[in-house]
């Protein structure tokens, strides 16, 4: 079968796709991956083929400021309006015109893609592939019985909390997302698609979709009592990794009793002063190490602002390594630090709104994982109060184990192969 995987040019979208690629490729599938020039070099030491954008826009966790420069001043359901027109409804047409000419010099009938890879539609219409997107945060798509995405609600306890996500979900779909399906229904239009503004803009991966794979399981998100057949969780989903590559820094684990692992993750890492600078003036000098990771920041300036005995500042670091001697994970909520905390037994403080991030610390806020500040930029004295907690809470520590041991029940990889292998077997019985 051919394969071909797609994605953003960021790393949330693009690396929990790696691994489902390399396995594919070694159960024998043909397998190209279509995505930006910033991975050509992992897709080579991956041995997949890679695709590069032709005529569709290179947009970066590096460049998207100079890029788009006024996103700059926008926060919350602004720059989601915002990131949902430019950076997810506008590339589309030319994902598609790449798509196409792919597709006449590598004939794949799957398509597996992150879900905001909104080009998928037309290549299931006009192409005739089948569509199988990786939701890589929790189930996106919409629902009376939990919020509304992108407003970092938690679950309604009452009538008036079930009437506030009722009407951020109208302006979520008729205010937000408006300017991201306006121009999404220009271009579909273009290629004779009709396109309803009416729909739910994180609805639409479902809607075309022949199977979907969540990362995750169930107990992380929030209850549902309606199932979608088409979405089956497989766990954690973690990026491939080179097994003779860097790791990341060497970072000294002994003489301390407790740890901290701070992160921003590697998008929001322009102002290290909404979590990572006031963390550490929250913790230092506790008798905690704490270790930042600044993901593709270079460390050195960080470094010499907030480094000492007890705070270790790399770029990246290794977070298998670290995690198993730490015993709190502060971070904006990327979900797949997340995953790896809680896929090691570690509790988090989370703080962080935006790019979907409020929803995935309501989420573990719900189901006792993490304290949740519910803030871009938590003070130092609320950090402390909420890392104090999180290390007295056994039960939350408990809570965190029981999730740890279901997603050690699953094996994402292989059952995310065993999805898209089904979805090849529909396509061979075919009439």
């Amino acid at each position: 079968m051919k394969i071909l995987f797609a994605s953003l040019t960021q790393d949330g979208h693009f690396n929990p796709l790696t691994g489902i690629a390399a396995a594919a490729q070694g159960a024998g599938h043909e397998v190209a991956f279509y995505t930006g020039s910033l991975y050509a070099g992992k897709l080579g030491r991956m041995g997949v083929r890679h695709e590069p954008y032709r005529r569709a826009v290179e947009i970066t966790a590096e460049n998207i400021n100079e890029v788009f420069p006024e996103r700059v001043k926008l926060s919350g359901p602004r720059q989601i309006a915002f990131d949902g027109r430019a950076i997810f409804a506008d590339n589309v047409g030319r994902f598609f015109e790449d798509l196409r000419e792919i597709h006449s010099e590598f004939p794949f009938t799957v398509l597996v893609h992150d879900t905001g890879f909104f080009a998928a539609e037309l290549a299931v219409r006009l192409l005739g592939v089948h569509s199988v997107p990786v939701n890589v945060i929790g189930d996106i798509e919409s629902d009376p019985d939990v919020p509304p995405m992108f407003f970092g609600f938690g679950q309604a306890r009452n009538r008036l909390d079930r009437a506030k996500h009722a009407a951020a979900r109208y302006v979520s779909n008729q205010v937000v997302f408006r300017p991201a399906k306006v121009r999404y229904r220009e271009i579909l239009a273009q290629h004779g698609v009709p396109f309803s503004l009416r729909t739910v803009m994180t609805d639409l991966p479902y809607r075309y979709a022949t199977a979907v794979i969540q990362t995750g399981t169930q107990s992380l998100d929030f209850p549902r009592s309606r199932v979608n057949p088409k979405v089956r969780h497989v766990g954690a989903l973690l990026p491939w990794r080179d097994p003779g590559g860097d790791r990341g820094a060497d970072v000294p684990l002994g003489g301390y009793r407790r740890r901290a692992l701070i992160s921003q993750g590697t998008i929001d890492t322009a102002d290290f002063a909404k979590l990572v600078y006031p963390a550490v003036e929250a913790l230092r000098g506790s008798g905690m190490q704490l270790v930042v990771s600044t993901g593709r920041q270079p460390a050195a300036p960080v470094r010499e602002r907030i480094g000492g005995p007890d705070v270790v500042v790399e770029e990246f670091v290794d977070f298998d390594a670290v995690l198993p001697a730490s015993d709190v994970y502060i971070t904006n909520g990327g979900q797949g630090g997340v995953l790896m905390a809680i896929a090691h037994g570690v509790p988090m403080v989370v703080a962080g709104l935006n790019e979907g991030k409020g929803d995935v610390n309501a989420r573990l806020a719900f189901r006792g994982l993490a304290e949740d500040l519910r803030t871009e930029r938590p003070r130092a004295e609320a950090i402390r109060a909420a890392v104090d907690r999180v290390l007295a809470d056994d039960a939350m520590r408990a809570r965190v184990a029981a999730v740890r041991a279901e997603l050690a029940a699953h094996d994402p990889l292989a059952e995310s192969i065993e999805v898209i292998e089904s979805v090849g077997a529909r396509l061979q019985h075919r009439p």
